[in-house]
């Protein structure tokens, strides 16, 4: 149909019921139609992890006009995989994974559900956008993020993106943005990873906890300068994982 409203999918890693899933769909809505299938619980860290050793269900739980939400047991992943199978009436317009609480950008898009949600997307063909906030605080304050939610959805929208390519977008948590930057990816790797916290006869218990040390803090081409100095970065990602230049090189080897 000719006047059909947009077709968005919406999911995260912080569950169902997280104050950044509910945010974003309330910014979402004028938007389109929106439908949710999003995790019972926290996922946080399970990246493009596939729920492979038992079976997974999901339950309606909210249906208005232009909203439907389910949640299900399984992961970011399952959810996506999951919606495209059994609820979606049609192909969708838009994957969006978010809003996450916590910080997604340089190299923790490799272990992020929420960018697993929007990998999955972008993997089906379809343009996939993954929010986060530097906030792990379970009533953080989403509400600076609204307008740059909104019109970069808008875009996308309008624009569509390239084959195997999303984006995701960080937000600092200042109360008032200075505007967007687009931006690479920062280098970097996390250090002090493990904190020893109990010792039970022959067996030691580690938390996974860190810090994440840029290998150069000063590069302003970098998602990491950018929301240090209070802009929203957004980073296009490819999920083609090929080395191309490499690719051409080792040609030579053999």
């Amino acid at each position: 149909m000719e006047n059909q409203r947009p077709l968005i999918l919406v999911s995260n890693d912080d569950g169902i019921i997280s104050k950044g899933i509910s945010e974003l769909i309330k910014f979402l809505r004028p938007l389109g139609e929106i439908v949710v299938m999003a995790p019972e619980g926290p996922r946080s860290g399970t990246a493009c992890s596939l729920t492979t050793n038992e079976p997974i269900h999901y339950r309606l739980v909210r249906k208005d006009v232009g909203l439907t939400a389910y949640k299900c047991s399984g992961t970011p992943v399952d959810c996506v995989k999951l919606a495209f199978s059994t609820v979606l009436s049609r192909k969708p317009d838009l994957v969006v994974g978010g809003i996450n609480h916590g910080d997604n950008s340089a190299t923790n898009v490799h272990y992020s559900g929420t960018m697993g949600v929007v990998i999955e997307g972008c993997l089906k063909g379809v343009p996939s956008i993954g929010f986060s906030l530097c906030s792990h605080e379970p009533d953080a304050d989403f509400t600076a993020c609204g307008p740059y939610v909104r019109d970069i959805v808008t875009k996308v929208l309008q624009h569509g993106l390239p084959a195997l390519t999303c984006l995701n977008v960080n937000f600092p948590t200042d109360k008032e943005l200075k505007g967007v930057r687009v931006c690479r990816q920062a280098k970097g790797q996390w250090t002090n990873e493990w904190e020893n916290f109990a010792h039970r006869g022959d067996t030691s218990y580690y938390w996974l906890t860190g810090e994440f040390v840029d290998s150069d803090p000063q590069d302003e081409s970098t998602d990491h300068w950018a929301l240090a100095n209070g802009y929203a970065a957004i980073t296009p990602t490819t999920v083609d994982a090929t080395a191309y230049a490499l690719a051409e090189e080792m040609k030579s080897w053999f």
